[in-house]
């Protein structure tokens, strides 16, 4: 099923990430947007929304074949779930509450994580700070996939396949690029998320854990979602290493695809980045950006010039050459 990838590495580079430079010209350029940083009032409520239509869909699944509940939870539940993923993004900068209620954004970020099914909320912030300050980092941005991944995942069916195991990936990787210390609101985030799950089972049995779980994995796998896992970070022009997407899809995930945005100004919302490309559309509408997350995963797949290799990567002083 066509060629292996023709790469044999990453890209390896010798500079700064882009991302702080272009923040301190657009702020000297234009001082407002630091209005724009802040907590967003609405996140705690759409949030609450998004769990609670979760929990009725658990209750309204319970009777359903088992055909027709992989089906919903691949068509329905799992955008949910992979877009509430994505509220947890935002939350782990504190854009729920406020940098001043930091265990708030935390708690609520645990609360956000329920219909997932498997706990991660607060594993994901701690390494998600790692991946905005060393962007591209050896051994410090657990968003790179491993050399191993690489060597495997090379051709057309081997990439398909890796991007169908991204949930596990994205779950084992850290443990064996940066592993952590589990902190004790992990140990909350798990306590918590298995008391739920045992609550879901008790009150309407298996199938609707397996809903939100299937939902999940599904979603965060191959779907048209979840092109925004590659179209993020995946070099698909050399040496640029982030890229927008400013499509439909961006509704339902909270503005992700505005990522070059997002990564220029982390600590504004999601629901305000918009406003950034508004404001300074000299500084982003000439930068290459993605039209379709679904071509994203197509081209990612059949061009031998894409792969798992196709990653910006830099040694920070913490990490030692090899």
């Amino acid at each position: 099923m066509g060629n292996t990838v023709v790469r044999d590495d990453f890209e390896w580079v010798y500079t700064e990430q882009p991302h702080c430079t272009r923040r301190k010209q657009i702020l000297a350029k234009y001082p407002e947007i630091k209005s724009l940083m802040g907590h967003d009032p609405q996140l705690k409520w759409v949030v609450t929304a998004m769990v609670l239509t979760q929990v009725l869909c658990c209750f309204l699944v319970q009777a359903l074949s088992w055909k027709w509940l992989l089906f919903w939870a691949y068509m329905f539940g799992g955008c949910i779930n992979h877009s509430l993923t994505l509220a947890i993004h935002d939350i782990s900068h504190n854009v729920a509450f406020g940098n001043k209620s930091a265990m708030l954004n935390r708690l609520f970020g645990i609360f956000a994580n329920l219909p997932v099914g498997v706990p991660y909320s607060v594993s994901f912030k701690k390494y998600h700070v790692d991946h905005h300050r060393y962007l591209g980092g050896h051994k410090l941005d657990v968003d790179i996939p491993t050399k191993l991944e690489a060597y495997l995942f090379s051709s057309p069916a081997r990439k398909v396949l890796w991007i169908i195991l991204q949930p596990l990936f994205y779950a084992l990787r850290p443990l064996v690029v940066n592993p952590k210390p589990v902190s004790r609101l992990e140990l909350l985030n798990v306590a918590v998320q298995l008391g739920f799950d045992g609550l879901i089972v008790w009150l309407w049995g298996l199938k609707p854990l397996v809903y939100l779980v299937a939902g999940s994995v599904l979603c965060m796998g191959l779907h048209p979602i979840s092109g925004h896992f590659i179209a993020e970070h995946y070099m698909y022009l050399t040496g640029i290493e982030t890229y927008s997407y400013y499509g439909p899809l961006n509704y339902i995930t909270f503005n992700v695809g505005y990522h070059m945005e997002h990564h220029d100004f982390p600590s504004i919302p999601g629901s305000r980045l918009p406003e950034v490309k508004k404001i300074a559309p000299e500084f982003y509408n000439a930068l290459p950006q993605h039209d379709s997350w679904i071509r994203v995963l197509w081209d990612f797949v059949f061009c031998d010039a894409l792969g798992p290799y196709s990653r910006v990567k830099r040694h920070f002083p913490m990490t030692k050459k090899e």
